[in-house]
């Protein structure tokens, strides 16, 4: 079983919900296992806040991208923005942890312990940041959509 879908957001906050509940509705009805779609959702949360956040300039209205590829037993998902990328540029961007008191700073991280493969770059070609990370499946013992 395939599934796959790409959606174009307006970088507001309005947008990260959306992409949120569009997955966990797509897992769901696929019959993934509920723990994993949760981990997934918040992982893709946080790439789309960052995305909202940081993908262009102040007031831009350049869309960013999500695509989510539900792929036999492995999901991936990959959220590209428009904005400044990452400083290395070509080469795994570093993320470092937030200060414990620190308000922002944690989403990469948080990415990084819910994902099992992640992906931080920038766009080939031209600006923009991609964060794109993987995840294997599991499925409810009811799952309709599981691969055979």
């Amino acid at each position: 079983m395939s599934i796959w879908w790409s959606l174009h957001l307006r970088r507001d906050a309005a947008s990260v919900p959306l992409a949120r509940r569009l997955l966990l509705g797509t897992m769901e009805t696929a019959g993934v296992d509920p723990d994993i779609s949760y981990d997934l959702s918040v992982a893709l949360s946080e790439a789309c806040a960052n995305a909202v956040e940081h993908g262009g300039d102040a007031g831009s209205s350049e869309p960013y991208r999500v695509t989510a590829y539900l792929d036999g037993e492995r999901c991936r998902i990959e959220v590209a923005d428009a904005g400044p990328g990452f400083p290395a540029a070509g080469r795994r961007a570093p993320v470092r942890a937030a200060h414990p008191e620190a308000e922002h700073g944690r989403g990469l991280c948080l990415i990084q312990a819910l994902a099992d493969h992640v992906h931080i770059g920038s766009t080939p070609g031209r600006e923009g940041a991609v964060v794109s990370f993987d995840k294997m499946l599991k499925w409810r013992k009811d799952a309709p959509l599981v691969a055979v």
